[in-house]
């Protein structure tokens, strides 16, 4: 969806009478809309999701969590995890915990 706003601007800045000049004007000359938001943003999201065109060549990661560990291992602990754990690792392991006790169907 492109608008410019400039070209309604224009028009009512243009007198009534006398030479219209958007008639005359060349195409290249016309003002294109730029969505400069929008070019930030995905800007941004290249920053945060890195470059998918490499693909992943990594090779994959031992996982953080230990595989015998507990829901009550997560939740009594009040020492801090000694390393990140990555949000699909954490996913994954709550969503076995959850389909064991019958709360994710």
């Amino acid at each position: 969806m492109e608008t410019n706003g400039s070209n309604s601007n224009s028009q009512e800045n243009q007198p009534s009478g006398g030479s219209n000049s958007s008639s005359t004007e060349k195409p290249s000359e016309k003002e294109i809309f730029v969505n400069h938001a929008e070019i930030a943003w995905h800007e941004r999201r290249r920053e945060w999701v890195g470059d998918q065109s490499q693909g992943s060549r990594r090779a994959p990661r031992e996982p953080i969590m230990s595989w015998t560990t507990t829901y009550e291992d997560l939740l009594l602990s009040t020492e801090p995890f000694q390393q990140p754990i990555p949000l699909a690792e954490m996913v994954d392991f709550l969503v076995d915990i959850w389909n064991e006790e019958g709360l994710y169907d």
